[in-house]
């Protein structure tokens, strides 16, 4: 049994989880900052781990370029270090618990269908929901088949910390891929639970999967989180910040002749706690940090 499964159960953290798609940028760092500060004020362990559901080895050198960008920048993590990968056996258990049903559709065919008015543009209109065995045998031929989870047109609630409450309409949502992956709901989901994660502080761009994580951890008996959903940074065409916006990274930043430490300074900065040019280490911005008061939107210029 690996160490991230036998600790299942164990209660108090918060945690930061990156996928290494690309190197972490200023908004990922501010908001990896903005968790960790949350769990240490809050007298949390701080986790990390690796969201690398897609097993593209070609990724793993970013993967601990991110560990390192990490580290670097102060942040410190409790054990164990959980990559998403070697997790199968329990997206599987979890899958076992679920009401799930398969679905063959094509993303043309679920934009194309007709959804019911209550239902979010992105949601799934339930096309395969009551297909027979018979036209499921003839689907199997076609295309392989996704899971999705059977949520009978659920709502739910959950409770930001700095938004308030945010109610979303729960989908019939997929748990597993059609190439046999599991789906990011239910990775974050199980993962959270079984490292005793009770404190979600991430991006506001996963704001609107929320209702439907808290719902999944719900229907499983996990505890369900406490969120926190940090502002995106921005460039200064107030789209989310992205290389064309330029030196963004720590290996960009460091040859432009921004050390780690001053990178640090800025986001301490648009954290408003502390003045520009301040010398600060996060041992400082912990001592000032309040958890109670929102982040506020920042805009990088250059």
């Amino acid at each position: 049994m690996s160490a991230s499964i036998s600790r299942c159960g164990a209660m108090g953290a918060g945690r930061y989880a990156p996928s290494p798609s690309s190197a972490l940028h200023l908004g990922n760092l501010r908001t990896a900052v903005v968790a960790w500060l949350v769990a240490r004020t809050t007298d949390r362990r701080f986790l990390l781990r690796i969201d690398d559901l897609d097993r593209d080895r070609s990724r793993t050198e970013v993967a601990h370029q991110q560990i390192a960008d990490l580290t670097d920048l102060g942040l410190d993590f409790d054990p164990p270090l959980v990559w998403q990968s070697e997790r199968d056996d329990a997206y599987s258990d979890a899958l076992g618990q679920l009401d799930t049903y398969e679905c063959f559709c094509s993303r043309r065919e679920i934009a194309d269908a007709v959804r019911a008015p209550h239902l979010p543009v992105d949601a799934y209109p339930g096309t395969c929901a009551e297909l027979t065995e018979p036209e499921r045998v003839v689907r199997r031929a076609e295309r392989p088949a996704a899971l999705r989870v059977r949520a009978a047109g659920d709502t739910m609630t959950v409770t930001d910390r700095w938004t308030g409450e945010v109610t979303g309409n729960v989908d019939d949502f997929v748990v597993r891929r059609n190439d046999g992956t599991f789906a990011y709901n239910l990775a974050v989901v199980v993962d959270d639970a079984c490292a005793g994660v009770d404190q979600v502080i991430r991006g506001a761009d996963l704001l609107g999967s929320a209702p439907r994580q808290a719902w999944l951890a719900e229907q499983l008996s996990h505890p369900i989180p406490s969120y926190g959903h940090v502002p995106l940074v921005t460039g200064v065409d107030g789209r989310r910040l992205a290389k064309r916006d330029g030196a963004v990274t720590l290996a960009d930043l460091a040859s432009a002749g921004e050390d780690t430490a001053a990178v640090l300074g800025r986001i301490a900065v648009s954290l408003d706690l502390a003045t520009p040019g301040e010398p600060v280490t996060l041992d400082h911005l912990r001592a000032r940090f309040d958890p109670s008061v929102a982040p506020r939107p920042w805009v990088v210029e250059g």
